[in-house]
Parts: structure tokens; sequence; C-alpha cells
């Protein structure tokens, strides 16, 4: 029966994808010495351990849209759901190294982009959980299926710059909001109106419009 352990070596970022993509390589191992896996259907749930980092003054700022002010984050700042994914894992003998395509999206609506964005350097905590069903051969050479249990986990730190260079090279100098149709429809009726070329020198002039009254209530 198998006794597997995993294990995340490093994350590089994928290029070329059809979507921003990190591949996380994952070193499997059976302790059960010699005994042929014929294949693994593995469940991934990656979890992002929040509190097992420091924050920046600046970090801070990026993180009120999630956890507020950062008097309240005793309360407020819990582990993060990044993501399920799943994965084939061909056979393999003793252990093998697996790799785990993670797609990543740059919409700001989701909680884990808006973390990933909001760090300035250092490393993301993360926490792999498995399951899924492990497909090997008994003693007498028959095929044997054995479940993986959610208990198998790995613990693994995603330096943020190669999040950060990730989504630099398949959008540079960019960033994704999504908003309701209604508010497209005024912003884009705003540009129109006003014979604006671009989106963003549409959002510019309304913001400059914004700023003398923004420095009215400050004073």
């Amino acid at each position: 029966m198998p006794d597997l352990s995993f294990k995340v070596e490093e994350a590089v970022a994928v290029p070329f994808a059809a979507a921003p993509t990190l591949a996380f390589k994952l070193r499997i191992a059976n302790a059960i010495p010699g005994e042929s896996i014929h294949t693994v259907a593995l469940r991934c749930q990656i979890q992002i351990e929040t509190t097992r980092r420091r924050y920046s003054a600046e970090e801070q700022m990026g993180m009120l849209d999630l956890f507020g002010e950062p008097e309240r984050w005793s309360h407020t700042l819990r582990r993060l759901l990044w993501t399920h994914v799943s994965v084939v894992v061909p056979a393999f003998e003793d252990n093998t190294l697996a790799e785990i395509p993670v797609p990543c999206t740059f919409d700001f609506n989701v909680a884990a982009t808006k973390y990933f964005a909001g760090l300035t350097n250092g490393d993301i905590p993360l926490r792999l959980m498995f399951s899924g069903t492990v497909f090997y051969a008994g003693d007498e050479g028959a095929l044997q299926v054995f479940p993986i249990s959610w208990e198998q986990e790995a613990i693994f730190k995603l330096q943020q710059s190669v999040w950060r260079e990730m989504m630099d090279c398949y959008y540079p100098n960019s960033a994704w909001i999504n908003m309701r149709r209604d508010v497209f429809e005024r912003l884009f009726q705003f540009k129109t109106q006003n014979g604006i070329p671009t989106w963003e020198q549409a959002l510019n002039k309304m913001l400059d419009k914004m700023l003398p009254v923004a420095e009215t209530v400050g004073s």
C-alpha cells in the first residue's frame, strides 16, 4: 500500500501560456521501496497563510481592501483560499517530480490577486493540501486503488517577485478591473461624448476633475 509524501521544490512562471500560469514543481515520494505506481489522480487546494509573514507600512496600506485597518487585523487577518487544481501524475517508482500548473488571474475582484499585488517584496506563505486517488500494483501485480487523505500537506514560500515578474510578462504596465455593465456604459458615454480616445485618458480626466474636491475636503 503506497505511503506518499509531497514537497514543493520550486515555482516558476510558465512563458507563452494562454493565461498567466505558475508551475509548482512537486516532489512525490513513496516510502514503500520498489512499489510500482501506475498513476496518481491528484487534487490540490492551495491556501495563502496570511498570518505567517510580516507586513511593511506600505503593504498594510495595500491590504486595506482585504483586511481593513491594521488595528483590526487580529480579527480580520485570516487564511485565504487561492485555488483548486487537478493533475494526473504518470507512472513512477520511489519518487517523481510532477508539475502542477496554476493559472493566475489579474482580476482585482479576486482576493488572491489583491493580496499578491498588495505585497512589495518577500515571500508568500502557502499551504498545499492534497487528495485524490493512487493506482498501483498490488502484491500479485493486480491493479489496486488507494485514496489520498486531505491530511497530506506541503508548505511552500512563493517569492512575490516570481508572481510580479509573471504578471509583468503577460500584462506589462497594466491592470484589470471588472465592473458592472451599467457603470461601464456610463464610462463609455463619458468617453465618447468628450471625444476621448483611450480608457486611461477618460479615467484620468475624471480623476483630474475630482482632485480639487478631494484637496478641499482634506484642507
